[in-house]
């Protein structure tokens, strides 16, 4: 770790905080391994975890599809020459003139959880195979989405129907356990639903031929009772086989935090070590990264990053927070870090394990602060 400290410093040692380090190879290495799992499973990387050229091109060149949120990433993805037939738009929100754009441009999968988005569908992308998006609750995910996303299983078979009549191909399903899942268990419980659902869209005379596993792979943070990741892949192909037998479906997956998240270190500065008071037990160290530059996902302390810096001295519990005047740009204050006292202004911060869904998130210029800059190894 230390030899990876002094390249990174020797590198970019002229290069102003804070900036994300990715390197590459680690994001080749992980690509090979899922497919070294998962053989029979089609990656569709998740695009919006880290969409730099750089990272996009090693995962075409890999033979990666790609899950796409935008009209503006199928630009970015086109434009590196991905074929259309290799692009899923895996948004439930979108507007009928992005439909109409994807379209245009070749694309002809589509997800949906809604009758309103459905008929925009039908109208603007007339034939496209449809994939339906499961709700489920996401419990045991560090950064759930079940809120937002997904119909219950009893809608699905309406959705299958209307797709049909609507002239499109009602093709499969799709489901998301939640980012960042602890629980290796929810996929056996996604998949027991999915396996009921495509057993009764076949009995009504609706075979569905593709299953989606979505996202959720866990990436190394701070998790204790975090599973080695190889683990999850073969309770998922157990899962697989043990539902839907030996002839699966098609089947995909959307790796995005699993992908790039432990390729990058996110490179910051101190910029004051303090207490508020005499009396008060715990300092404060702010630094030069924060909630609207990066550091989104520490939002009610979710993601937990690996931290390191290289003073030497007694270590103490600190509360670490951002730079910008909002008081919601604290990063970790119930969860506090053991770092040394002696901490001043622009010793390094390094954050581990921060390569995705964070240049991604950051923010254009609140309080005036730019976008992270990005470096590549």
């Amino acid at each position: 770790m230390k030899s990876l400290f002094k390249s990174i410093e020797e590198k970019f040692y002229d290069k102003e905080t804070p900036y994300l380090v990715i390197d590459l190879e680690n994001v080749e290495e992980k690509y090979n391994i899922l497919k070294h799992y998962l053989p029979f499973s089609e990656v569709y990387y998740a695009v919006k975890s880290n969409p730099h050229f750089e990272v996009l091109g090693l995962l075409n060149k890999l033979g990666s599809n790609f899950d796409i949120a935008s009209i503006y990433e199928l630009d970015r993805i086109l434009s590196i020459g991905v074929c259309p037939d290799r692009i899923s738009y895996g948004n439930t929100i979108k507007k009928s003139m992005d439909i109409k754009y994807f379209y245009d441009n070749g694309v002809r999968l589509f997800v949906t959880d809604s009758h309103e988005d459905l008929i925009k569908i039908a109208k603007n992308a007339p034939g496209s195979d449809i994939f339906f998006r499961l709700y489920l609750d996401n419990s045991g995910a560090d950064w759930p989405l079940s809120k937002k996303f997904g119909t219950c299983s009893d809608n699905i078979l309406s959705l299958v129907e209307e797709a049909k009549k609507m002239g499109l191909n009602p093709y499969g399903l799709s489901f998301h356990v939640g980012s960042q899942q602890k629980d290796i268990e929810q996929w056996d419980m996604a998949l027991c639903l999915c396996k009921n659902i495509f057993d009764i869209c076949k009995k009504n005379g609706y075979p569905l031929s593709m299953l989606n596993l979505g996202g959720g792979l866990p990436a190394q943070y701070l998790m204790k009772d975090h599973n080695n990741v190889n683990l999850y892949f073969s309770f998922i192909k157990k899962y697989l086989i043990k539902h839907f037998g030996k002839n699966l479906p098609r089947i995909l997956i959307e790796p995005g935090r699993y992908m790039v998240a432990e390729s990058g270190i996110l490179v910051t500065s101190v910029i004051l070590n303090t207490k508020k008071n005499d009396n008060d037990f715990y300092r404060w160290l702010y630094i030069d990264a924060g909630k609207f530059n990066g550091l989104i996902e520490t939002l009610n302390e979710c993601i937990k990053y690996p931290i390191l810096t290289n003073r030497k001295g007694k270590k103490v519990e600190m509360i670490i927070a951002g730079p910008t005047c909002d008081s919601l740009d604290i990063l970790y204050e119930d969860n506090k870090y053991l770092l040394s006292e002696n901490l001043c202004e622009g010793d390094k911060v390094y954050f581990m394990s921060t390569g995705a869904y964070t240049s991604s998130y950051s923010s254009v210029e609140f309080n005036g602060f730019p976008p992270i800059k990005t470096y590549f190894l």
